[in-house]
C-alpha cells in the first residue's frame, strides 16, 4: 500500500545529518559572498588611489554598482561602502560627529573621493549617502563609517 517505509521516510539521524550538511552549505556559500562583497570594496578604494582626484573611471562605477547590486540582491536597502580613521578630516570628524553643515567639506583622500563619485553618479539617481562616527565603549571616537542606501 505505502511501498517501502524506509523509502518514503529517512529515519531522524539521518535527517538530522542531511539538515547539518546543508546548514554547512548555506554558511559556506554565505562566508563566500562576504568575502566577495569585502574585495569589491577594498578594490573600489584601491581605485581611488589610480586616477587624477575627482575623476572617475568605469571600473570605479562599475565596483561601485557591484557593491550596491549585491546589496540589494541580498534584500538590503543601505551597505557600508567603507570605514576610515577620522585622522581622515581636517577637523578629525567633529563637523561629522555633529552634523554640521559643510561636513563634507573636511573629507580627504578616499573618503573625499567617495563623496564625489557619490554626488557625481549616485545622488542624481536618487542614492542618499552617511557619514556616520562609530565610537568605542569609552566614548571616543575611533572611525567613521560609509554608507549608501536607496529606498526608504
Amino acid at each position: 500500500m505505502f511501498g517501502k517505509i524506509d523509502d518514503l521516510l529517512p529515519d531522524a539521524e539521518q535527517l538530522q545529518r542531511r539538515a547539518k550538511l546543508e546548514k554547512t552549505k548555506r554558511v559556506d556559500e554565505y562566508v563566500g559572498l562576504l568575502a566577495e562583497a569585502e574585495l569589491e570594496k577594498r578594490a573600489l578604494i584601491e581605485s581611488f588611489g589610480n586616477k587624477k582626484p575627482g575623476i572617475f573611471g568605469e571600473r570605479t562605477v562599475k565596483l561601485a554598482s557591484a557593491i550596491i547590486q549585491r546589496a540589494a540582491r541580498g534584500g538590503n536597502s543601505e551597505v557600508q561602502i567603507s570605514r576610515f580613521s577620522n585622522l581622515l578630516c581636517t577637523d578629525g570628524g567633529l563637523a561629522i560627529s555633529q552634523n554640521a553643515a559643510g561636513w563634507e567639506d573636511t573629507l580627504a583622500g578616499a573618503p573625499q573621493e567617495i563623496y564625489r563619485l557619490w554626488s557625481d553618479y549616485l545622488q542624481p539617481r536618487g542614492y542618499q549617502i552617511r557619514y556616520v562616527m562609530l565610537e568605542l565603549p569609552a566614548g571616543f571616537p575611533e572611525n567613521i563609517s560609509i554608507v549608501v542606501s536607496w529606498g526608504d
